[in-house]
This record gives C-alpha cells, sequence and structure tokens, in this order.
C-alpha cells in the first residue's frame, strides 16, 4: 500500500454528509484523509471531531443536514435554548455583579419594602366630611358708625360651619345707600368727562356704580350715574378694625372612612368628659385630639403676621393627612396637621390679599328702602383632607419581590454583555459559554465510538497472538528496518484507520501538501 498526493479539489469531508473540501471552510494545515479506496474506512465522527476542533462555528452548521441561508435561519428558529452556566474567574466583572447585587437588594429592602411599604395595598379613596365652628367677639369704634359688637355671626361667612370660611378682620362701610342720582367716582376712569358728550345716557359705567343719565358734572369731572347714592367710599383702614379677631377659636372637626379596609376615624378625642373640648387647644405633642386652633396661632404657623395679613386679606390652606399604617394599632393612625399661605405672599403686591362686597337692606318709617355696604376683608380658610391607608397583602409583595428579581437579571445580562462583547477576551468567553447539543447525532457518534472501542481491542487481542508466534522474524525485521535512512520512510498508516492518523512526508522533491491520498497497488 502507497500513499500519493491527491489534488486539493478531490479532497472531501464528511461531515453532514460527503462534501467537497472546497466547499467547506474547516481546511486546516492538518492531514485530512481523503475520498478513494479508504474512504469508506475513515468514520464519519473521526472527519467531524477534526472539522469540530479546527472551526467549530461553520462545522456545526453543516453537521446539521448542510442547512444554509434563509432555510437554516427558519429552521434554527425551531431550536430551544437553555443557560449553560460558566464560572468566569475575573476579578473586574465578579465585582461589578456583586456591587450591582448590593444596590438592588438595597434597593428592595430599603426603599421598596421599609420606605414605600411594597408589601402593602394601599387605599387613596379616601372618604371625608369636614365641620367647622368659630367662636369669639370683638368691639369696633369708627367715626362712621360709632361701636360695633362683633359676634361670629357677623364676621363668619358662611356662618354655617362649611369646609370653606372667610372671616372678616377689616372693612369699608358706606352706610344709608338710597336709589337716586349722584356723581361716579372719580376713581373710575370710564365715569370721568369733560362735557356731556362723554356721558351717553343710558350706559353703564364701566367698573363702576351706576347708569349714566347723560350730564357732566363740572364739579367733580365726573358723568352722573343713576346708583345706590352715596357711591362706595374708597379708603381702605390702614389698620385692621377687627384685630382682636387673631384670638378667635376655629373648631375643625373631620371625620375619615376608608371604604376598601373598612376603617374610620376622628380627630376628636373619644372621651366622656363634656368639659374637655372647653378648655383644650390644639397641642402636637400634648392635645393633638383637639382640634380647637387659635387663629392667631394657624397664621403664625404658615409663616407670616396676622396683623399684617389682616389689613388687606388672604388665603390659609389647612391641611389634614391621614396616612394610616393597619398594620399596626388603629391608636398609631393619627392626623397631621400643615399649615400655608395660599395667595401672594407680598402684602404690598396687587394681586395680594382677600377681599369682597355684601350689603344689608333696610325700611325707613316711610317704607323706603335702603341699605348699608360693606367691603370687607380677612382671610380665607379652605380645610383640604388628603390621606392613604395600607394593609399587607400577599398580591403587592409578589410583585414587588418580582420586580426586584426582574433589576436583579438586568445586572447579569449587563455583565454577560460586557464579558461576551466588550472585552479582549471576548471571544473565548462567547467559546466556553455557547455549545449546540443534537441528541440523535451524539448518540450516533456514540455508537461509533463504541463500535471502533470493540473492534480495537479485537485487533489487540488478535496482535497479541500473532506477536507470540512470531517474536524473533519481527524483531530482526524491525532491526533492519531501524538501519534505513530516515529519508527512504514513507508515511506511517495506522491500523485502525478511523481513529486518529499521522502522515510523514517525504523532504524530497517539491514542497510538500496538507493533503493526502492513500492508495493500494497489487
Amino acid at each position: 500500500m502507497s500513499v500519493s498526493a491527491a489534488p486539493e479539489q478531490a479532497d472531501f469531508c464528511g461531515v453532514g454528509g460527503l462534501q467537497p473540501l472546497a466547499q467547506c471552510p474547516c481546511r486546516t494545515s492538518e492531514a485530512v484523509i481523503s475520498a478513494g479506496s479508504l474512504r469508506a474506512a475513515v468514520s464519519l465522527s473521526v472527519c467531524q471531531s477534526v472539522c469540530l476542533r479546527v472551526c467549530p462555528s461553520v462545522c456545526l452548521t453543516r453537521a446539521g443536514g448542510g442547512m444554509a441561508g434563509w432555510g437554516g435561519f427558519f429552521f434554527s428558529l425551531l431550536n430551544y435554548k437553555t443557560e449553560k452556566y460558566v464560572i468566569a474567574e475575573n476579578r473586574r466583572i465578579g465585582i461589578l455583579f456583586r456591587l450591582y447585587q448590593l444596590a438592588v437588594l438595597g434597593y428592595i429592602i430599603g426603599w421598596v419594602f421599609v420606605v414605600k411599604k411594597g408589601y402593602q395595598e394601599r387605599e387613596e379613596a379616601i372618604q371625608t366630611s369636614v365641620i367647622t365652628k368659630l367662636k369669639g367677639v370683638t368691639l369696633t369704634n369708627s367715626s362712621e358708625t360709632g361701636l360695633h359688637l362683633w359676634s361670629a355671626e357677623d364676621y363668619v361667612i358662611p356662618p354655617n360651619g362649611e369646609q370653606v370660611f372667610f372671616i372678616v378682620t377689616n372693612y369699608i362701610e358706606t352706610p344709608n345707600q338710597r336709589l337716586g342720582y349722584c356723581a361716579e367716582s372719580f376713581r373710575v376712569p370710564d365715569g370721568r368727562c369733560q362735557s356731556d358728550y362723554d356721558c351717553a345716557e343710558g350706559e353703564a359705567v364701566i367698573a363702576g356704580h351706576g347708569i349714566k343719565t347723560g350730564v357732566c358734572l363740572n364739579s367733580t369731572g365726573t358723568c352722573e350715574i343713576n346708583a345706590w347714592c352715596p357711591v362706595e367710599y374708597s379708603e381702605r383702614p390702614p389698620e385692621p378694625l377687627l384685630s382682636e379677631a387673631e384670638n378667635f377659636t376655629i373648631y375643625i372637626k373631620n371625620f375619615v372612612r376608608f371604604p376598601k379596609f373598612e376603617f374610620s376615624k376622628s380627630n376628636v378625642l373619644e372621651t366622656s368628659d363634656d368639659t374637655y373640648l372647653k378648655r383644650c387647644s390644639y397641642d402636637r405633642e400634648t392635645h393633638l385630639y383637639c382640634p380647637i386652633f387659635r387663629v392667631g396661632d394657624v397664621v403664625r404657623w404658615t409663616g407670616h403676621d396676622f396683623q399684617d395679613m389682616a389689613v388687606k386679606g388672604g388665603s390659609v390652606g389647612v391641611l389634614i393627612e391621614w396616612n394610616c399604617d393597619l398594620d399596626k394599632d388603629a391608636s398609631e393612625c393619627n392626623p397631621q396637621y400643615s399649615f400655608t399661605r395660599l395667595d401672594m405672599n407680598q402684602n404690598n403686591s396687587a394681586t395680594s390679599g382677600y377681599n369682597f362686597r355684601f350689603t344689608r337692606y333696610y325700611k325707613d318709617q316711610n317704607g323706603e328702602t335702603y341699605r348699608t355696604l360693606y367691603k370687607v376683608y380677612g382671610i380665607r380658610f379652605d380645610i383640604m383632607i388628603n390621606g392613604q391607608a395600607g394593609k399587607f397583602n400577599i398580591v403587592p409583595t409578589i410583585i414587588a419581590i418580582g420586580s426586584g428579581i426582574a433589576l436583579w437579571g438586568i445586572g447579569a445580562f449587563v455583565c454577560d454583555m460586557i464579558l461576551l462583547y466588550m472585552m479582549n477576551t471576548s471571544s473565548y468567553y462567547r467559546e466556553k459559554k455557547f455549545e449546540i447539543i443534537n441528541f440523535k447525532k451524539d448518540r450516533t457518534k456514540s455508537k461509533d465510538g463504541k463500535a471502533a472501542h470493540k473492534e480495537k481491542r479485537s485487533r489487540k487481542a488478535a496482535a497479541g497472538k500473532e506477536a507470540a508466534n512470531s517474536k524473533k522474524p519481527e524483531e530482526n525485521e524491525a532491526t533492519v528496518e531501524s538501519q534505513q535512512p530516515a529519508d527512504s520512510r514513507g508515511p506511517t498508516i495506522p491500523r485502525n484507520t478511523g481513529q486518529r492518523y499521522s502522515a510523514i512526508l517525504s523532504n524530497q522533491g517539491a514542497e510538500p501538501r496538507h493533503h493526502i491520498t492513500f492508495s493500494s497497488h497489487n
């Protein structure tokens, strides 16, 4: 049996069927057994193992039955991918991954569960009711009206205890107004005139007090109007007339209910002592459940002074918050009060303050109607209720834990991307991580291996017997063979051509080729 070199295009690789080597990318400097008389003896697994060792990514595709192009792509969609855990001894990636895990763990435990109580079911659709009541009296003395005693029925608008109410702190009074003809105020731009032409009869004065009569009064420089006369005085007192209003008290009674949990509570202390509310005053530490507030204290808690606000008025918001953890005792569900000024903070601003007008009508002895006009300044109070309740429930707990697990997986994904695609050794890690498994081909390969193993054992047994019978002739032949020059030796062919093989090419003649063929001669 001799060995001769064959042309390259005649070489074949038996991966996924016999394929010409010119079409197989798994070409290497290693010797590949070619087609010929020994092709039937070459095991498919041998050629496959060589090809897989040299370039696995391409030959694995060939092993799938020659699928390529779009057909191979669509068939690959039917494959199932499962995780393969590989321990990469890379300290930088390991430290990065552990730091991320600690951050996610701190976020889940500290923020989600401790701060936000993510294990609880929440109820924010609060049902609430507010009842207000004011008490206090004060005395005013003005040159126009003289002494006047103000009680809650006078200075509280509306007086029926609603969630929004107004307290009078300053006012301008225009008494004894009767229907008639008088001059418009010079402070009204549309009421000024130089002749009767400027006062069209029947035309209403814009932002004024009445209807023009068509006459211009030269004494005042304004149009004559049909209105409640005299018109309103426009001088506001520089000091609040009801300065003692800061000692008035506000009683705010609040009921809340969380329908989902069937839980309700009030901000008034449940006691059998009838005198408690008459002698207590709100204090955050000692009397949390005494909802009686001094007006001056409420304004002061907003960061402003009552006397300054009382001149032009203002708007104050009282917020009562109920944040209840129903996993604890009901006594720990307490109201929290906060106070803020809702209008502009600058008293000298044109937009700051709060005022409006109202009248009181009377009849004289002759049955004629007259009225007193009040332009009142004061403080508007808005009682706002807000709150939420929470109680343990397994559903939000599972959702919170699932979100944490998802965040945990993002860290592994990011570290995988860095390890597999952003490092100098990424190709090495990819080779170790990804592996394609085909059960049918692996089973066939295993059977071929077992058959080859049995054949090898039988050949060894036969070789042993032959060696025992012809020990001396073989020794003589080996001695003669060792004396031959090295250059005259041909390639050594293993007995089991289905297993690993080697070839030694002669150094004589032309440059040796990488692919050789074996042929038998009679």
